[in-house]
């Protein structure tokens, strides 16, 4: 026994170290190889390659491979308890994956037909090795930004930095050969780039005419990646196959994906992407119902453009692969539904996830409450007063209250204008869907230059005010704008505290919104200056409309954007970055915090009126 206890005294004091060095330089390396899979794969599907070129990308497949069995053979040797602890499920059916990639390597072609020479032609093809090597790229990479919460970096940079990182190799993809008709300028795939991740919707050049099929996949992907966020799909990726992140990584994703508790943390992020999945899926679902033979394509064009329209919609991005965006005949006449089903996705990807979270425990509480009854035959009676909380009623109201009188205000004001010709059924509608894009998705179905004067500052309103807090809209959000909206009532009532729905509005609540308020104007001004200076022929209305509709990650535009200057373009895609990572978040990553103190200064009064 005492052989043991010194033997595992030496292990930890002179061997210990060692290993650590050996799996963290292992780790760097893994980190790496992970990279350069990814770029040799892009590189791969974005250019024509000669038969040398492949021959070299294969050895670099082979090279990775190898640095991913080298690494988890190490971890599993030298330390296996740490890692059989660190590992969830899936992390071994991985590394189960990975190892059969041997079985080809050991043993030779089996010479007789039957399952097992399929299996080890499976097991040998090309398709399977590259799926798990991006599975485990991914997989290291998302492990690695998550780490590094846990060396006490500034949150909001990470959150700022990985959404810039994005939108630097989306830059690159857009300009890859095979995603161009005819090439593209590093200016405007930077700002197509942008408002894809930043889920905007403004383009700089007709987007159905410029990009191909190849152009269209990474355009989605990058939507889909900006509207869920960086942050939430690299922690759910880490969290998801390594369970033991630290507890100060785990604090951090919760404050960013708003999740009530640390246990909670890993369901939240399950449903975040579970919802995002589903109705997504529905609403694609839909839109091919309706378009389904009216259009022309075929049955793989249907679903990949009723799958690009779904994703654009409920990530509230605006891009669509037709051109006149929906304005465009084909959707213009007897799709009706087609439009509703657009607005409806909007509008469930503007309320928010944690809404959509408190939606799913309203309905099972009332699914409880009818199982009860069925095998009880006793309805229970006692009532749960906060079902809704109150975030939850705020946005909802809001939200409606928006929607109701955008849509009425614009009918009044375009029924004989813009509208004019249209059905009584399409004006409604053109309405409707004109009052929910501004809430923030960009979509277009009428020329925004022919509407009035009053129609587009309800617009520049709406874009303004945009959606809720937690969801993949932009602008102040609907939070902020009802709490400094209750914040004026009290002041004009003459009441200390902030009182709604019987409950009382935090102090903190309220300094954050009336800075996100006073903020954003204060930006919006900065630029619109600027551009005034840049764009001298351009007129002030439209130079507020595409800075309000660029920070409120809108998309829509009174025809400017193709005509800025390169200059004011890299402007309004930063202002697009700004209003996608949040002022306050930006702001906090920027400004150095001040720590808290013990102390208190004297109250003074500043005179007002």
């Amino acid at each position: 026994m005492k052989i043991y206890h010194k033997f595992l005294l030496y292990q930890n004091k002179w061997i210990h170290p060692y290993t650590r060095i050996i799996l963290g330089g292992v780790t760097y390396v893994a980190y790496l190889a992970s990279i350069l899979l990814i770029v040799g794969v892009v590189y791969e599907h974005g250019f024509t390659i000669s038969e040398h070129e492949a021959s070299q990308l294969q050895t670099l497949y082979r090279f990775v491979w190898g640095v991913f069995l080298t690494e988890v053979t190490l971890h599993l040797l030298l330390e296996y308890r740490d890692t059989k602890r660190a590992f969830k499920k899936l992390a071994w059916i991985l590394i189960a994956l990975l190892y059969l990639t041997l079985i080809p390597v050991i043993f030779h072609r089996p010479e007789e037909e039957g399952a097992i020479l399929y299996f080890w032609e499976f097991l040998n093809g090309k398709p399977y090795h590259i799926v798990l090597l991006l599975i485990f790229s991914f997989f290291n990479l998302s492990n690695g930004l998550v780490r590094l919460l846990g060396r006490r970096t500034n949150p909001s940079l990470i959150l700022a930095g990985s959404f810039f990182i994005i939108i630097i190799i989306g830059t690159g993809l857009l300009m890859l050969p095979r995603c161009t008709m005819n090439g593209i300028s590093w200016v405007d795939s930077l700002f197509i780039s942008t408002s894809a991740v930043c889920v905007t919707g403004l383009t700089s050049v007709d987007v159905a005419s410029t990009f191909t099929t190849s152009g269209f996949v990474v355009i989605i992907l990058l939507i889909q990646i900006g509207g869920l966020g960086v942050m939430t799909l690299t922690s759910f990726f880490a969290m998801f196959f390594m369970g033991n992140t630290s507890f100060y990584n785990q604090l951090v994703v919760r404050d960013m994906v708003s999740s009530n508790s640390l246990n909670s943390l890993l369901s939240t992020l399950l449903y975040i992407l579970g919802f995002t999945l589903a109705i997504e899926g529905m609403g694609m679902f839909a839109i091919w119902s309706d378009i389904h033979g009216t259009m022309g394509m075929t049955f793989e064009e249907e679903v990949a453009f009723s799958a690009f329209h779904a994703i654009s919609a409920f990530c509230n991005a605006g891009f669509s692969t037709l051109p006149g965006n929906l304005g465009n005949p084909l959707v213009m006449t007897g799709h009706n539904p087609f439009l509703i089903y657009i607005s409806l996705l909007i509008i469930l990807g503007g309320i928010g996830f944690p809404i959509l979270v408190n939606f799913k425990d309203i309905v099972l509480h009332h699914l409880r409450r009818i199982w009860k009854f069925l095998h009880t035959w006793e309805w229970d009676r006692h009532r749960f007063y906060h079902l809704y909380n109150l975030n939850t009623r705020i946005v909802l109201i809001m939200t409606f209250l928006l929607l109701v009188l955008g849509t009425i205000l614009i009918a009044i004001f375009e029924w004989n204008h813009a509208f004019a010709g249209m059905s009584v059924a399409d004006k409604w509608t053109q309405a409707f869907f004109n009052a929910t894009c501004p809430r923030t998705a960009g979509f277009t179905s009428v020329d925004l230059t022919s509407l009035g004067v009053q129609s587009v500052l309800i617009y520049i309103f709406l874009m303004w005010v945009g959606g809720a807090a937690q969801s993949t809209a932009g602008g102040v959000k609907v939070n902020a704008f009802a709490v400094v909206v209750l914040n004026l009532v009290a002041v004009l009532r003459g009441t200390e505290k902030v009182e709604v729905f019987g409950r009382e509005l935090s102090y903190d609540s309220i300094r954050r919104s009336n800075a996100t308020v006073v903020m954003s104007l204060g930006v919006l001004f900065v630029f619109v200056f600027i551009l005034t200076i840049w764009e001298p022929q351009a007129s002030v209305m439209a130079l507020l409309f595409e800075c309000v509709s660029a920070l409120s990650t809108v998309g829509s535009s009174l025809n400017l954007t193709p005509t800025l200057g390169d200059n004011s373009k890299l402007l309004v895609a930063f202002l697009m970055f700004i209003g996608r990572v949040g002022l306050i978040t930006l702001m906090l990553g920027i400004i150095k915090q001040k720590k808290h103190t013990k102390y208190q200064y004297p109250s003074g009064q500043i005179i007002i009126n």
